[in-house]
């Protein structure tokens, strides 16, 4: 199914029933976001632990983030 065609069913739905699709897939997409977030805090814990992870200040953070293009 192409997208235009989903746009196309979706139109077809009720304004009740695409406002009950629009909050479904809302509610997903916070629950993806979350389980990233979530993913993404323990490979920080996880550096952390091994003493991998970098510490600084924003200007820290940027210098270190423009190394590699500069060179």
């Amino acid at each position: 199914m192409t997208f235009q065609e989903m746009v196309d069913s979706i139109e077809k739905l009720s304004t009740e029933d695409q406002d009950e699709l629009f909050e479904l897939i809302r509610k997903r997409r916070v629950e993806q976001r979350r389980t990233e977030i979530f993913a993404n805090a323990q490979i920080a814990i996880k550096a952390v632990d091994e003493g991998t992870a970098k510490r600084g200040n924003f200007e820290d953070l940027k210098s270190y983030l423009l190394e590699d293009d500069e060179e």
